[in-house]
């Protein structure tokens, strides 16, 4: 994650451990994130939402 910045970082690494213990739901449907790569989608997007720098993905 050379990439990111540290805010994003952690908004990742606190979804990563969410979704580990079965406490991570996704949108509005609520179902629980099982995929590793959900998880750093939405860790990223929250990080967005709060300002952080994050380069697009393309």
């Amino acid at each position: 994650m050379a990439n990111y910045d540290q805010k994003s970082q952690e908004a990742v690494g606190q979804m990563m451990r969410k979704m580990k213990e079965g406490r991570l739901k996704s949108g509005r449907s609520g179902k629980i994130v099982r995929s590793r790569k959900q998880a750093i989608a939405i860790g990223l997007s929250e990080a967005r939402k709060k300002g952080a720098h994050i380069p697009s993905s393309g």
